[in-house]
C-alpha cells in the first residue's frame, strides 16, 4: 500500500491518493482534479473508488467530476443527499472487494453527515481517511452550521473522536484538515500520525466527559470565512467542471467588476490603480479574495508582466468563483493609490511619535496573546465589512500591523482605497513590536 498526499496549502487541506495492486482510491478531491488524474495515470492505477468524507464548506468538491472523468465510483455519505449521482456510505458496510476494502465509519460532529472511511488490505485495517473528525493534535469545529447546532455536533464530535480512537493503534491516521484550516478547533502540527500516537498526545482524547469536550471545543471559536457559506451548498448540488484557466489580457478594468491586485506588497506600495484592492499573490490568495469580495462578483487582476496569473485563477475556482474577466498587467501612469511600507525598526520609531495611531488587524485570539496600547483592533475581514474605524483620524497616518505583514498590507491597500494614509509593518508582527517596546508578550 503507498498514500500519497496532495497539500494545498492555502486553504490548509490535504488530499489523498491510495494506491495498492493496480488498485486507487481517491479522498476528499478539490476542484482542480487534473493534479489527482495525473498522478493516477503515472502510478498505472485503476482508480475504483472516489470517497467523500463529507461536504465541504472550505472549498468546492473535485469528487463528482474525477469520478465521471476516471470512471471510478463516487462514495459519499448517506446523510449529505447530493443532488447528484453517488454511491451512499451507511455505517460499517463493506465497500470494494478482494484485497483491498473500505468501512465506512459515520462520525458526526464535524458535520452531521460526516463519515470516516477504515481501509483494509487483505483483512487488516491499515488506513483511516478521517476527513474532519480526528485530526492530528486535534479535532474539526463544530460550528460551521450556526451556533444553533454548535453544541450538539460537538457532543457528537466526542462520540466520534472517541469511536476512532479506539481502533488499533499501528491504524495510519490522513485528515483532510490540518495546519492552516479554518475547520480545525486549534493548530495542529505534523499533517499525518497514528491512532496510538493520537491517544497519546491529542489532549482533545484525554477529555472523557461530553461537555466538557465540548465547552473545550466552543470556548474560542476562530471566525468563519465568509465564502464558506456559499460553498457548502454548492457541494450539494455539484458543480461544473473546472473552467480553462485563461485570462484575456486588456488594457484597463473591464467596466462593472472589482479590481484585485496581485502584485508584490511592494510594488503595490508604489501605486495602485484607484478603488483597487490589494492582495498579494501566495498560497492563501483564494481564500482572502473570497472572504474579503462581495462573493463570485466579476474581478479584473492586476498583475506583473510575466506574473502567474493562472495560478490566482485556480485558488479562486478551487472555492467557487469563476468571475475573473481580465487582467491588467501595465497600469501605465493611472497608478495613483499609494501606501507605505515599514520594517520593524521603522515602525517603532513611528509608533514613538506623538502623532501616532495604530489599526491592529490580527483574529481576537491573536490579540488576547499579545496587544499594542492603544491600538484600534479591527479583524482584517471586519474592516473590510465595516469601513474605517470612526477612532481613526484620516488626517494622520495609520501604522497597521498584525502577526507577519500579510494581512498588514492587504489592510493598508484597504486603507489606501479609503483615502487614509497607512504605513504596514512588512516582515515582522505585532509580538515582535510589543518585544521591541518592552511590554510583556501577554496581554
Amino acid at each position: 500500500m503507498e498514500v500519497t498526499s496532495f497539500r494545498t496549502h492555502g486553504l490548509g487541506d490535504q488530499t489523498y491518493l491510495l494506491t495498492h495492486e493496480g488498485k486507487g482510491v481517491l479522498v476528499d478531491p478539490q476542484r482542480d482534479i487534473d493534479r489527482f488524474l495525473n498522478a493516477v495515470a503515472q502510478h498505472d492505477v485503476d482508480l475504483r473508488f472516489v470517497l467523500e468524507t463529507h461536504l465541504h464548506n472550505d472549498y468546492v468538491s473535485g469528487g463528482e467530476q474525477a469520478a465521471l472523468r476516471s470512471g471510478a465510483e463516487l462514495v459519499l455519505p448517506a446523510a449529505a443527499a447530493a443532488a447528484y449521482r453517488h454511491t451512499p456510505a451507511f455505517h460499517l458496510e463493506e465497500i470494494g472487494s478482494g484485497g483491498l476494502t473500505i468501512r465506512p465509519l459515520h462520525t458526526p460532529g464535524h458535520t452531521p453527515e460526516h463519515t470516516s472511511y477504515l481501509v483494509f488490505i487483505e483483512g487488516e485495517p491499515v488506513a483511516l481517511f478521517s476527513g474532519g473528525s480526528l485530526l492530528v493534535a486535534s479535532a474539526g469545529r463544530p460550528d460551521l452550521l450556526g451556533p444553533e447546532r454548535a453544541r450538539s455536533l460537538a457532543r457528537l464530535q466526542h462520540l466520534s473522536v472517541r469511536r476512532l480512537a479506539a481502533l488499533p493503534p499501528a491504524v495510519a491516521l490522513y485528515p483532510t484538515h490540518g495546519e492552516g484550516s479554518f475547520c480545525t478547533v486549534a493548530g495542529v502540527g505534523r499533517l499525518t500520525s497514528t491512532v496510538g500516537e493520537e491517544l497519546k498526545t491529542n489532549p482533545l482524547l484525554a477529555l472523557a466527559d461530553a461537555e466538557e469536550f465540548a465547552d473545550r471545543l466552543l470556548a474560542e471559536p476562530m471566525p468563519i470565512p465568509a465564502f464558506y457559506r456559499h460553498v457548502g451548498p454548492a457541494n450539494i448540488l455539484g458543480v461544473p467542471p473546472m473552467p480553462l484557466v485563461r485570462v484575456r489580457e486588456v488594457d484597463e478594468p473591464v467596466a462593472g467588476t472589482h479590481v484585485v491586485d496581485i502584485r508584490p506588497r511592494r510594488t503595490q506600495a508604489l501605486g495602485m490603480l484607484p478603488g483597487s484592492y490589494g492582495i498579494e499573490l501566495d498560497d492563501d490568495f483564494g481564500s482572502w479574495a473570497g472572504w474579503l469580495l462581495p462573493y463570485a462578483e466579476p474581478i479584473t487582476l492586476v498583475a506583473e508582466p510575466g506574473q502567474d496569473v493562472a495560478e490566482a485563477v485556480t485558488q479562486l475556482a478551487r472555492i467557487g468563483i469563476d468571475t475573473v474577466q481580465g487582467v491588467v498587467r501595465d497600469l501605465g501612469p493611472h497608478a495613483g493609490q499609494t501606501y507605505e511600507l515599514a520594517g520593524l525598526d521603522d515602525f517603532v520609531e513611528r509608533l514613538t511619535q506623538p502623532d501616532a495611531q495604530v489599526l491592529d488587524v490580527r483574529m481576537p485570539e491573536e490579540r488576547e496573546q499579545t496587544r499594542l496600547e492603544g491600538a484600534v483592533e479591527r479583524f482584517l475581514p471586519d474592516l473590510f465589512a465595516g469601513g474605517v474605524p470612526g477612532e481613526l483620524d484620516q488626517a494622520r497616518p495609520v501604522l497597521v500591523a498584525c502577526a507577519s505583514g500579510r494581512r498588514a498590507a492587504i489592510a493598508a491597500g484597504f486603507l489606501a482605497r479609503e483615502g487614509y494614509r497607512p504605513i504596514a509593518l512588512t516582515g515582522a508582527g505585532v509580538p515582535e513590536v510589543a518585544a521591541a517596546l518592552g511590554k510583556p508578550e501577554r496581554a
